[in-house]
């Protein structure tokens, strides 16, 4: 008898309950008896012993359903060994609902913290595999996570849709894509969509690049200009800033995001209307796409196989087109950034994109 942990833990996204079906039933099909225990809202769920138990037919007909049906929370590892407002310390909570469940292991899928958080509950001696989920596409040591296509699909979407309204009304579109550390998935969807400019955090943009863009396009007889703006998109200026500046300026900061400053200075500098649209969580939601449902049903399985072998202290991850098992410690505490040489950008850059530098 198996006996499995199983949380959701971060910010959701498309086939979280694909992947999690995945694991159930590669599980259930060797012939193994199991018992699931969900832990409700993320990691919340095991630090108060939150939970339900899961039955098989929990996970039908859950393929194509988005978000996460354990529910979901932030839990920031940075106060992770804080006590909570009643004194609890979370950590050794965490522990005592493990041990008292008896649990042979615990499945955690989620980002960059959630693999912070389980990477310290390995170190305190439990088995724990986890599996990549952000619609970032940033976690370190795979080359992809699930959530990421479907998120790049949406974010693409809408700026398919601003393509028609732009030329219409010879205007300047800024479509804000999420993203607030990494560009994947602006860079990507902007490349998709057709973007005359995409500005990523990794590579500070000049204003004065961008209003060159959009004069050159003007002068060759477009009638528009679409900008991908990455929410976490910086100007060279804030990016010369120390830590402790930028988050001084921030505080008497007048815009609502980076999008509405960038649309100001061109307005200022062009005399030209712009627009901005921000799809928002719309880019989380919604149902996975296929590729989504392949790929989460694929890491499933292996995190699967690696439960019955009694192998933990993995990420289930995906390197060279190959599923594989990463050690957690190589995971947790590290960021996958878009490198400004890296080969996308140059090719993005021989299309006559623009990033603003």
């Amino acid at each position: 008898m198996k006996r499995i942990g199983m949380l959701t833990s971060g910010g959701d996204c498309q086939a979280l309950n694909a992947a999690m079906r995945g694991v159930v039933k590669s599980v259930l099909n060797s012939g193994e008896q199991v018992e699931i225990y969900g832990f409700l809202d993320g990691y919340k769920g095991l630090i108060y012993s939150n939970f339900r138990m899961l039955t098989w037919s929990d996970f039908s007909g859950i393929l194509t359903k988005g978000g996460t049906i354990l529910g979901s929370s932030r839990t920031p590892f940075k106060t992770i060994k804080d006590p909570d407002e009643n004194g609890l310390d979370k950590v050794d909570a965490m522990l005592q609902t493990y041990h008292k469940l008896r649990l042979d292991c615990l499945v955690v899928l989620g980002g960059n913290g959630t693999h912070k958080t389980a990477n310290l509950l390995r170190q305190e001696g439990l088995n724990v595999v986890t599996l990549p989920k952000t619609i970032d596409n940033d976690l370190y040591g795979t080359d992809m996570t699930f959530g990421f296509q479907s998120a790049v699909d949406i974010a693409t979407d809408c700026i398919d849709m601003i393509h028609t309204t732009a030329s219409s009304h010879g205007r300047v579109f800024i479509v804000e894509v999420m993203g607030h550390k990494v560009g994947y998935l602006t860079l990507n969807a902007g490349i998709a969509g057709g973007a005359d400019i995409i500005l990523i955090p990794e590579i500070p943009y000049d204003i004065d690049k961008i209003v060159d863009k959009i004069n050159e396009r003007n002068a060759k007889g477009s009638r528009f200009t679409i900008l991908a703006v990455a929410e976490g998109a910086i100007s060279k200026e804030d990016a010369k800033l120390s830590k402790k500046e930028y988050k001084e300026k921030m505080k008497n900061y007048k815009y609502p995001s980076v999008s509405y400053e960038i649309a100001d200075k061109i307005l200022e500098k062009t005399g030209k209307e712009v627009r901005v649209t921000v799809p928002g969580h719309t880019q989380r939601g919604g149902s996975p796409c296929p590729y989504d449902r392949v790929f989460a049903s694929r890491l499933g399985a292996e995190a699967g196989k690696l439960i019955l072998k009694g192998e933990y202290g993995f990420m289930v991850g995906y390197r060279n087109r190959e599923i594989v098992k990463v050690p957690l410690e190589e995971v947790a505490g590290k960021l996958k950034m878009v490198d400004p040489k890296s080969a996308i950008i140059k090719e993005a850059k021989m299309l006559g994109i623009s990033f603003g530098d």
